[in-house]
């Protein structure tokens, strides 16, 4: 083999430990540390008399979690301390599961689900923002659909962890498992993904492709519209990740049958970023984006309107296809405009994102304790996605004006 040829080699390989460490670190912190909480609420409820008004709060406050990661991720300074928090994520993603199981008191919970939702940023957006920052630099393709593979990926290994655990251990040994096996993704999530270079100057390439497209920085106008319609796919994206599970639970045919629809949820998602990269490749990144609203919207009414098992797994499919991709393509399309500081850019947008996920579990929470049922909320959650799917109409004239 050649030098070049050797040199082609080990940057193929240098470049799948650095996107496998992203995918691995979404595994972590949003599959484990975020999402096993779905498919824990109904035996939390069951065996640790977890209430609705409880379980939304808890959830809420995971979110709330997230958007002060959000913040520190926007604010936090250079790539260098970007990375930094990355790896504190890491760590914190191991400890906030695990511990989820070493307490019954419920400010306990409360902070812990905090931490897990601080923590997830270190996947959905310090992850990603430093791996694009790398592709960026060493001029490898900028796509972020291999990346997000990873929310998916999580969502089944939670799923599959709570279905092998399910009538073995109980909500608290679930629990401590879960943590202990976080600590598979930890250490490649850990080891992968190199620190960046002390300057960005130095590195030449985002500084470069920042200089390059001057005239590609977004509009208040645009920026604004995306934010609200970003805020509305949170809606959409919480109440499904955080409910779906109980919701399907409470239906007598697939009773027994939650841990299933979250794998099936988890098995659409995997991919669904690659095809909705591809799908914006041929009709334009927002006409992508209106489709995957419109499908997610059928996702969210299907449980309101029939309990049959067929529907509901429909229902769960829709939704692991679309979710993911409406993330992936956002924060690529975000990152994209702000070149020179990818991981900033996207933290600011999930803000608004991270807002809908605090105030959509404690309203949903608030409705089935009211109507003892989660119709309600579905249907209020499904008009504010027409909602989203208006803002990104306005964002795309906003684009054909400019």
């Amino acid at each position: 083999m050649t030098i070049a040829g050797r040199a082609g080699a080990d940057m193929d390989r240098q470049r799948l430990r650095v996107v496998l460490s992203g995918v691995f670190a979404l595994i972590l912190t949003v599959g484990l540390a975020r999402f096993a909480y779905t498919p824990l609420l109904p035996v939390m409820r069951a065996e640790a008399g977890l209430t609705y008004l409880a379980g939304g709060w808890l959830a809420a406050l995971n979110y709330a979690g997230y958007i002060t990661g959000a913040l520190i991720a926007a604010f936090g300074g250079d790539l260098r301390r970007k990375f930094h928090y990355y790896r504190m994520g890491l760590v914190a993603a191991v400890l906030s599961t695990g511990a989820m199981g070493l307490t019954e008191n419920m400010l306990l919970w409360a902070l812990l689900r905090f931490v897990a939702g601080m923590s997830s940023t270190a996947g959905m957006l310090l992850a990603s923002g430093l791996v694009l920052d790398w592709l960026m630099r060493n001029h490898q393709r900028p796509i972020l659909g291999l990346h997000f593979t990873g929310i998916g990926l999580g969502i089944v290994v939670s799923g599959l962890a709570a279905g092998a655990m399910a009538g073995r251990l109980d909500w608290a040994g679930q629990w401590l498992a879960l943590g202990l096996l976080g600590l598979c993704f930890f250490l490649p999530a850990w080891r992968w993904l190199p620190a960046p270079p002390r300057t960005v100057a130095a590195a030449g390439a985002p500084a470069a492709a920042a200089a390059a497209m001057p005239g590609e920085r977004p509009s208040r106008r645009w920026l604004g519209l995306l934010m609200a319609s970003y805020f509305c796919a949170g809606f959409g994206y919480v109440v499904s990740a955080t409910f779906i599970v109980d919701i399907v639970e409470k239906m007598p045919l697939l009773r027994g049958q939650g841990a299933l629809v979250w794998v099936v949820v988890g098995v659409a998602a995997v991919p669904s970023s690659l095809v909705w990269d591809r799908l914006a490749a041929r009709l334009g990144q927002v006409r992508a984006l209106l489709l995957a609203y419109g499908l997610q919207i059928v996702s969210i009414v299907l449980p309101a309107l029939s309990g049959a098992p067929l529907w509901n797994l429909a229902s769960a499919a829709l939704y692991g296809g679309t979710f993911a991709g409406i993330v992936s393509l956002t924060l690529a399309l975000i990152g994209r405009r702000y070149p020179d500081n990818p991981a900033k850019a996207m933290a600011r947008l999930t803000l608004s994102y991270g807002a809908a996920q605090v105030i959509a579990p404690a309203m949903t929470g608030a409705i089935a304790t009211a109507t003892g049922s989660y119709a309600g909320a579905l249907v209020a959650t499904a008009a504010v996605m027409l909602v989203g799917m208006a803002m990104l109409v306005g964002l795309q004239r906003a684009e054909r004006s400019a």
